[in-house]
């Protein structure tokens, strides 16, 4: 069994600073780089590591950024809100030309559907249409085509990281912890109620005015 790896943003925009049992300075940009940084666990193996709280600063290379891809488990409540709502707020905000933004999930159960009807729907009350989106899977190119792949909680951060290829280049991690410096998780509200999925779509809010400072 591995240690935990608790994790915090550094203000030296350069670089992840991680705290961990072993008392290393660890910097690294993802969890799969984490473990060979820090040799304490693999991010690999179910029932390894107890949930990692693993928060990122942006590197000071890649800014600004000019794609991202939102990533939960199906790619059918949380992600493709956030790509609804984040393509929004750049419009709003006058930076959306040129700009790639897409959602995924870890899995592919739901590949070619619609999003969520929740999700719709709570979209919809605040003048978002997601309606023609079509669930996909995470693929190993995107790993290439996108600057930013952010899951929306610890469990999506830790298969974007399993499946990561060699020849990765986009900067991995927690949505709310590369948006706004925080270890906050938007929880799926798959089995909740209308409520859940407004919650939901406030966190993703704040995130996504939060990750546009970052394009």
């Amino acid at each position: 069994m591995g240690s935990r790896v608790d994790g915090y943003k550094s203000f030296h925009q350069n670089a992840v600073y991680l705290s961990c049992p072993a008392n290393h300075s660890c910097a690294a940009p993802n969890l799969a780089e984490i473990a060979v940084a820090c040799g304490e666990f693999s991010p690999y193996l179910p029932g390894s590591f107890t949930t990692p709280r693993v928060t990122v600063s942006p590197s000071m290379e890649m800014l600004p950024f000019r794609s991202a891809l939102f990533v939960c488990l199906g790619n059918i409540c949380r992600s493709p809100l956030a790509e609804g709502i984040f393509r929004s707020v750049m419009t709003t905000e006058r930076k959306g030309e040129g700009i790639i933004i897409d959602s995924a999930g870890t899995n592919g159960y739901h590949t070619g559907e619609a999003p969520d009807r929740r999700s719709i729907a709570v979209a919809s009350r605040h003048g978002i249409d997601i309606s023609r989106q079509r669930c996909r899977q995470l693929a190993d190119e995107d790993y290439v085509r996108f600057d930013l792949i952010l899951g929306m909680d610890d469990a999506n951060v830790a298969a974007i990281a399993a499946r990561q290829p060699a020849n990765a280049r986009a900067q991995t991690g927690l949505f709310c912890g590369i948006a706004l410096g925080e270890h906050r998780q938007i929880p799926d509200p798959y089995y909740g109620t209308d409520a859940d999925f407004e919650r939901a779509y406030r966190m993703i809010r704040a995130a996504s005015e939060g990750l546009s400072k970052l394009f």
